[in-house]
C-alpha cells in the first residue's frame, strides 16, 4: 500500500475558511500543535489578514492556483467551506497536498472520491467524511457494524442544537436538504442525554457513503433538532412540500438568511448508531456541545494525522482508515468535557437504552 509522501516535520497547513465557525476551532487548535505552520484562508480578505492569513477562493480555479504557488510549502489543506465542485480537490491532490475536506454534499464527496488514482499516483492523501454528519456518525457506524459480526442494516440517528449560530454553507445546506422528500419514514431513538425522540429521514452523505465502505446494504440515516416545535414544524412543512421552493436559487438565499436568525434551542448535540444482523443488535451514541466546535476538533485531528505522513495515499472515508478510530476517545478526554460515549450491544432488543462504557 502506497503512504503518502509529505508530511511528517515539514511544510505548512493551510486552512481554507479557517476564520469561520468551524475553521476557527481547526485554526487554533492546529497552531497549538504545529506553531506558526498555520495558515487561515478565506474569501473575506479583511477577516483573512485580520486572523493572519491569505485570500483565497477555492471556487475560483486560478486564484486557488495563484495562492498556492505564492505559499509555496503547504503539506495539508483543510477545506471547511463548500466548493461549488472538485476542482479545489483537484488542484490539491495533483500537487501531492494532503486534503482534509468537511463538506458534506453527497454529489461533491462523490466528485472527489473518483479522484482516488490521481492521489494514489502524487502520494497524497484525501479524507472525506470529517465532522459530526457526516463523520462521528460514521465512526460510530463503524463500532456498532464490527460488534454485530457485520451489520444488514444501521439506523444513524443526529440531534442538532437548533441554538448555536452555523456559518452560511451549514445553514444552506440544511436548507436543500429541507428541499428533499423524506424516503423513509420518521422514527424514534433514544439519544444520550435527550431522552427519546422522533427523528425523520434527511439526506445526510453518510447513508449513501456506508453501503459501500462498509458493505452494509440498508443504511438510513435521520434528523431531529434540540427543539421538539422547532423539528415538528419544520418537518410538517417538509411533508406538506411547501419547502420545495428552496430548490430556487433566491427562495434558498432568504430561507437560508431566516434560518440564521432562528436561535430557539441549545448548543448540545447527540448522535447515534444502531447495527442489526439478524437477532444481534449493538448501538453506540456520544452526545457533547457546541457541534461546529466539535466538527472543527475532529478535522484538526484528522490534519494532525496526515502531517504525520504515515497514512495511505488515496482518497478514504473517515471510517476507512482505522488508525482514526481513536478519535471518538480523544474527544472525550480533549477540550470537550461534555461529551461521552455509550455502547449497548445484546440480541433480540429494541432500538432504545444505554450503559455508560468505560
Amino acid at each position: 500500500m502506497t503512504t503518502a509522501k509529505i508530511g511528517g516535520s515539514t511544510g505548512r497547513i493551510l486552512v481554507v475558511g479557517g476564520y469561520g465557525s468551524v475553521g476557527a476551532t481547526v485554526t487554533s487548535t492546529l497552531d497549538t500543535w504545529f506553531p506558526g505552520r498555520v495558515i487561515p484562508g478565506g474569501r473575506d480578505e479583511a477577516r483573512a489578514r485580520q486572523s493572519g492569513g491569505v485570500r483565497v477562493d477555492v471556487s475560483d480555479t486560478d486564484d486557488f492556483r495563484e495562492v498556492l504557488d505564492g505559499l509555496g510549502d503547504v503539506a495539508v489543506i483543510v477545506l471547511c467551506v463548500e466548493p461549488p465542485d472538485a476542482g479545489a480537490a483537484r488542484i490539491c491532490l495533483e500537487r501531492g497536498i494532503h486534503l482534509v475536506d468537511v463538506g458534506a454534499t453527497r454529489r461533491r464527496l462523490d466528485a472527489v472520491a473518483e479522484l482516488n488514482d490521481l492521489a494514489v499516483d502524487a502520494g497524497a492523501t484525501a479524507l472525506l467524511s470529517v465532522g459530526v454528519a457526516p463523520g462521528l456518525t460514521n465512526l460510530l457506524a463503524r463500532r456498532a457494524h464490527d460488534a454485530v459480526d457485520g451489520a444488514r442494516s444501521l439506523r444513524l440517528t443526529v440531534l442538532l442544537g437548533s441554538g448555536e449560530r452555523h456559518g452560511v454553507d451549514a445553514v444552506r445546506w440544511t436548507v436543500e436538504g429541507l428541499a428533499e422528500p423524506a424516503t423513509a419514514p420518521p422514527e424514534r431513538a433514544a439519544l444520550p442525554g435527550f431522552g427519546t425522540r422522533t427523528a425523520h429521514q434527511f439526506p445526510f452523505s453518510d447513508q449513501h457513503t456506508l453501503p459501500h465502505t462498509l458493505g452494509v446494504p440498508d443504511v438510513t440515516t435521520r434528523l431531529c433538532l434540540d427543539s421538539r416545535p422547532l423539528t415538528g414544524m419544520l418537518f410538517a412543512l417538509r411533508r406538506a412540500g411547501l419547502l420545495r421552493v428552496a430548490r430556487r436559487p433566491g427562495a434558498r438565499r432568504m430561507l437560508t438568511g431566516l434560518f440564521r436568525r432562528i436561535h430557539t434551542g441549545g448548543d448540545a448535540f447527540a448522535v447515534r448508531a444502531d447495527a442489526r444482523n439478524g437477532d444481534r443488535h449493538a448501538a453506540y451514541g456520544l452526545s457533547g456541545r457546541a457541534q461546529s466546535r466539535v466538527s472543527g476538533l475532529v478535522a484538526a485531528y484528522v490534519a494532525r494525522e496526515l502531517m504525520g505522513g504515515t497514512l495511505p495515499a488515496g482518497v478514504h472515508h473517515i471510517e476507512q482508515l482505522p488508525v482514526l478510530d481513536g478519535l471518538l476517545e480523544w474527544l472525550g478526554s480533549h477540550g470537550v468535557a461534555t461529551l461521552r460515549l455509550d455502547r449497548r450491544a445484546d440480541s433480540g432488543s429494541g432500538a432504545h437504552g444505554h450503559r455508560k462504557e468505560t
